[in-house]
C-alpha cells in the first residue's frame, strides 16, 4: 500500500471505529497510526483493538503504528447541593478540602496538590475556561477566589491551572495501571504522556517502559513551554495538544506555539504530531469547513510529521470521510509549488556526526540527480529519523529487519517502512534495495536510487556509507 503523501495520519479509535472492518477501511483511507484513548478504553477493550489492528496489518502487509494515550491527572471540583450554582463576576468563591456538597459560596476540591500549590494571583479556569477565578488567599487547605468571568459552575467540572506548577508528577495511579497493561501486550509502539509540566515528569515512564515503547510528550501546559528544549531532548516525540493548551493559554497564541514546537522538533529530529479539532465539524458533517482545511494545511506546510483525528474518527458520523479528507488535503498541499520552498527554508542544519552528514549528502545527491528514492537500512530507527529530518523531495524507504522499529517509524514524516531481512553482504544490500523500490512502486527498471547503510552490516547506529544504484530489468541492481 503506497501513500502519495509524506505527512502521516493518526486516527483515534472509539465507538464509531472499533470494529475490525471499520479499522481496515480507515487504514485503506489513509490512517498510518491508530490511537487508543486510555481515558475511555478498558484494558480488555485495548487488547481487543490491538488484536484487530494487527489483523488488519497482516492483511495489508504494511506496518501499522499503535499509540496508547494515557489519561493523565484529571482535576475536577466536587458536587453541589443542586448540581450547579450561578455566580456573578466580582463575588468571592472558595475551593476547599471540606467534603460537604457545594453551595453559592464554596465547593469541595478533592486535590490537595492544588490547594498546596496555588498562590495569590494565580488563575483557576473551570469547565474549559467558561468560568475564570483569581486566587486571593491560600492557606493550603482552601483557596479564596474572586470570580473574574463566567456565571455558572456545576458538578465535577474540570479545573485548569495556567499559572501553577503542581508538585505532583504526570502519572496517576490509573496511568500506572494502564501503562503496565499496555506494556504487557508487547504490541504497542508509542505511549503518550498527558499534561507534562517538566522534564522530571518523563523519568518515571522511562524507568517503567525501559525502551519498550516510544514516549510521546503531550504539550498542553504553559509550564512545559518554559523548559521545552529539555522536554524534547528526553522525549521520543511530541504532540501539540491544542485543546487543553488553548484553555490555559490565550487562544491567539496557540498558532504561534504550534509553529514553535514543530520547528523545535524538526531541529532535534524528533517526530511531532499536531492534534485536536483539526476537522471538528466532520463529527456531524460529511465535509469540513474552509477554516479547518486551512488548519490542516498549515500543519502540513510547517512540515509536521503527522496530523491527528480525535472525535472525528472515534465517535463521529463520518470516520472514513474524515480520514479521506485529511489525506486529500495533505496530498494537495504537498503538491503545491510553494511547498518545497517552505519546507527547505525551515530545514535544520545537520549535527556534526557522520550519520547526519551521510543523511544530508543522500538528500542532496537524490535531489540533484533526480533519483527515484532514498533507501535507508535501519535497525533501531535512528537512520530513518535522520533521513526524515532532511525532509527530502524524493520518497524515503526505511528497510528494517525489526517489525517493532518499522511500526514505530510509521508516525515519521516521509518514511515508507518495509520489513525485510538484514542484508548478508553489500551486493545483497544493493539488490534488495532495488528490488523493494520496484516492488513497492517507487521505481522502475532504469531508475536510479541512493542507499544509506552502516558497515559492518547489521550494526545499529553506524550509518557510514552511501551508494547509488540502477534498478535493472529484473528489479535488482543494474550496476
Amino acid at each position: 500500500m503506497k501513500r502519495n503523501r509524506k505527512v502521516k495520519i493518526l486516527a483515534t479509535l472509539g465507538p464509531a471505529s472499533s470494529e475490525e472492518s471499520m479499522i481496515e477501511k480507515l487504514h485503506q483511507a489513509g490512517a498510518d497510526v491508530f490511537r487508543i484513548n486510555m481515558s475511555h478504553a478498558s484494558h480488555d477493550m485495548m487488547r481487543m483493538l490491538i488484536q484487530r489492528i494487527r489483523s488488519v496489518e497482516a492483511r495489508s502487509g504494511r506496518p501499522i503504528g499503535i499509540l496508547a494515550d494515557l489519561q493523565g491527572p484529571k482535576l475536577r471540583v466536587g458536587k453541589f447541593v443542586d448540581g450547579k450554582v450561578d455566580l456573578r463576576p466580582g463575588q468571592t468563591f472558595t475551593l476547599d478540602n471540606n467534603e460537604a456538597l457545594g453551595d453559592q459560596s464554596r465547593v469541595y476540591l478533592p486535590h490537595p496538590e492544588i490547594l498546596e500549590s496555588v498562590q495569590p494571583g494565580h488563575r483557576l479556569l473551570i469547565d474549559d475556561g467558561k468560568l475564570a477565578l483569581r486566587a486571593e488567599k491560600c492557606d493550603g487547605k482552601s483557596i479564596v477566589t474572586t470570580v473574574i468571568s463566567g456565571t455558572r459552575i456545576s458538578d465535577r467540572k474540570g479545573v485548569s491551572l495556567p499559572d501553577t506548577l503542581l508538585g505532583v508528577g504526570a502519572l496517576t495511579d490509573k496511568d500506572r495501571a494502564d501503562l503496565d497493561a499496555v506494556l504487557a501486550t508487547d504490541d504497542v509502539d508509542w505511549v503518550a504522556l498527558s499534561f507534562v509540566q517538566r522534564p522530571d515528569d518523563l523519568a518515571e515512564v522511562r524507568k517503567i517502559a525501559r525502551g519498550r515503547v516510544g514516549l510521546m510528550s503531550k504539550i498542553e501546559k504553559p509550564q512545559a513551554l518554559e523548559r521545552i528544549e529539555e522536554i524534547i531532548e528526553l522525549s521520543d516525540a511530541l504532540m501539540v495538544a491544542r485543546g487543553d493548551l488553548g484553555v490555559e493559554m490565550p487562544l491567539e497564541s496557540v498558532p504561534g506555539i504550534q509553529k514553535q514546537l514543530i520547528r523545535a522538533c524538526r531541529r532535534s529530529g524528533k517526530p511531532v504530531v499536531v492534534a485536536t479539532q483539526m476537522l471538528e465539524s466532520m463529527i456531524s458533517a460529511p465535509v469540513p469547513t474552509r477554516a479547518e482545511v486551512s488548519d490542516v494545511a498549515t500543519a502540513v506546510f510547517e512540515g509536521a510529521d503527522a496530523v491527528m483525528l480525535s472525535a472525528e474518527s472515534a465517535s463521529g458520523d463520518y470516520p472514513v470521510e474524515a480520514v479521506t479528507t485529511m489525506a486529500s488535503i495533505a496530498t494537495a498541499i504537498e503538491r503545491e509549488p510553494h511547498y518545497p520552498g517552505i519546507i527547505y527554508a525551515q530545514r535544520a542544519q545537520p549535527e556534526a556526526t557522520g550519520a547526519d552528514a551521510i543523511s544530508l549528502a543522500a538528500r542532496q545527491i537524490a535531489e540533484t540527480l533526480k533519483l527515484s528514492a532514498i533507501v535507508c537500512y535501519t535497525s533501531s530507527g535512528t537512520t530513518g529519523l535522520r533521513a526524515s529530518r532532511e525532509r527530502p523531495q524524493v520518497p524515503i524507504l526505511a528497510l528494517s529487519p525489526i517489525i517493532k522499529t518499522a511500526r514505530r517509524l510509521a508516525v515519521v514524516w516521509g518514511l515508507h517502512c518495509v520489513v525485510t531481512h538484514d542484508a548478508t553482504d553489500l551486493d545483497d544490500m544493493v539488490n534488495r534495495a532495488c528490488r523493494i523500490v520496484a516492488d513497492e512502486g517507487f521505481g522502475k527498471p532504469g531508475d536510479r536510487i541512493i542507499i544509506s547503510a552502516g558497515v559492518p552490516l547489521g550494526t545499529p547506529g553506524a550509518t557510514n556509507m552511501i551508494r547509488i544504484a540502477y534498478i535493472g530489468s529484473d528489479g535488482q541492481s543494474g550496476v
